[in-house]
């Protein structure tokens, strides 16, 4: 018998079934300071977890935080099957927690010999009642791990060409239809941001259109989520120093990483809703040929941009593929990107920052699913002054501010190329842990990827 108790008083302990030993055990250790205990008896191991320390989201993200504790000790004492006991009030605690264990089990073990794997993991049981609950929250942390996956691969096996065809099997698993443009297509397409950013590379962009039509979507107008894919960023010319700074930019392409996990996610559970899936991809090297600052560029819509700085490259690309939505006409454009350092700067990696003209009323269902889920967001005005920043002298636009506010002058530059509801994140500080924090380990987060399924399955599910 190995459990996982929770309780609010410690009256509860007694009338949960366990042992009378480990009662009387926790009965003398239980006290108001400590809220997590582990026991190790010959009938089994206890984890006990004590409810209400903090309130509200606080509370959920702390059981979170405990879930992973539990799946770290049970995973050293070689545990492999554990249950959750818990009252019919504590529903929600309990799958808290259940989140935060199973997240807390990722591994990216490609590259090694020997390592642990996911079947020697412990196994995690709740109430038989909650099977269908369980099993929608297993599908997300798939999804989350599929994001984690392709962030942390690195550039040498994951090129332009290897992430859209790493769509592509993703839409293949999940059930959503997967379109490549190559090189020669993004020519003829004019994308003139995509192939200025990939002029100094050896390898050929790509842009990956991604599409879950279900026949029973409760929408005639599409959401599109578009994600900056550059698989790595040195800067171009422009070259970033390093360590600490080039050294982790195999992440520059998290956003498309979010953009594929929510698209998987949302094929996975089968949610009636439409949603389109859109990843300019590329590197971005100091090759032979590589643009130069100073260098103008002609856009997808046909706006010059005066290049001042080859590493502020994201918005080179996405603003192709943000031109590239108005097609689909769209009900609304997401679009998910490391993309500035003054993000990163203002909220570190404690949440990102969220800009753009869709409706409050928007904003404000996807901040609450980013609440629930802990991936918390911070609103940075759309000032016009940030957008005068970005007019050009000898050309339409440049692509470099002032310096001050760069996540809100970066915003202003992609604004310009949208004609349709848009928000725009800027996930610089959440998208790489530099250390394992809690139920999330070293290397990829997946952060964006909860917070878009939370908001879908709030508003579609049931329909």
């Amino acid at each position: 018998m190995n459990q996982i108790v929770l309780f609010q008083n410690i009256s509860e302990i007694a009338q949960l079934g366990l042992p009378e030993n480990v009662v009387k055990y926790f009965q003398t250790l239980v006290n108001d300071d400590k809220y997590g205990y582990d026991y190790f008896g010959f009938e089994g191991h206890f984890y006990l977890v004590k409810l209400g320390k903090l309130t509200g989201n606080a509370e959920a993200e702390r059981l979170r935080v405990e879930g992973s504790r539990i799946a770290k000790s049970a995973a050293d004492l070689k545990i492999t099957n554990l249950q959750v006991i818990y009252n019919g009030l504590q529903v929600d605690e309990a799958f808290f927690l259940a989140e935060g264990f199973l997240l807390s089990q990722y591994q990216y073990n490609r590259f090694k010999k020997s390592a642990v794997t996911n079947s020697q993991m412990p196994n995690l049981e709740l109430n038989s009642s909650e099977n269908a609950r369980f099993e929608t929250l297993k599908l997300i942390v798939q999804s989350v791990f599929k994001a984690r996956d392709l962030v942390n691969e690195p550039s040498n096996t994951l090129t332009a060409t290897a992430l859209a065809n790493a769509f592509e099997s993703l839409g293949k698993e999940a059930g959503f239809d997967t379109e490549i443009l190559g090189k020669a297509q993004i020519e003829s397409q004019k994308m003139g941001g995509l192939i200025a950013v990939n002029k100094g590379s050896q390898e050929p962009p790509s842009f990956t259109i991604m599409n879950y039509k279900p026949a029973n979507a409760v929408n005639s107008q599409p959401y599109v989520l578009v994600g900056k894919g550059v698989v790595f960023d040195t800067g171009g010319l422009s070259l970033k120093p390093t360590p600490n700074s080039m050294d982790f930019m195999k992440c520059d392409m998290a956003g498309s990483a979010v953009v594929g996990a929510v698209l998987y996610g949302v094929a996975k559970l089968k949610l009636p809703v439409w949603v389109m899936g859109l990843v300019p991809a590329t590197d971005n090297r100091p090759g032979e040929n590589a643009i130069c600052p100073g260098d103008i560029i002609t856009t997808l819509d046909g706006t010059t941009v005066e290049v001042l700085n080859t590493d502020a490259e994201g918005r080179l690309i996405l603003c192709d593929a943000l031109s590239f939505a108005k097609k689909y006409d769209p009900s609304l454009v997401i679009d998910f990107a490391t993309l500035t350092g003054a993000a990163a700067g203002a909220l570190s990696s404690y949440g990102c920052a969220v800009m753009g003209t869709a409706a409050d009323s928007i904003k404000n269902e996807i901040k609450e699913s980013g609440e629930t889920v802990y991936e918390r967001m911070a609103e940075f005005p759309l000032w016009s002054e940030f957008g005068d920043e970005m007019k050009g002298e000898i050309s339409d636009l440049k692509n470099l501010g002032k310096g001050a506010g760069g996540a809100q002058s970066a915003a202003m530059f992609l604004k310009h190329f949208t004609a349709y509801q848009w928000l725009h994140f800027d996930i610089a500080g959440t998208s790489f842990a530099h250390a394992p924090k809690g139920y999330i380990g070293q290397g990829g987060t997946g952060f964006g990827v909860r917070m878009m399924l939370n908001y879908f399955l709030k508003k579609y599910n049931g329909k």
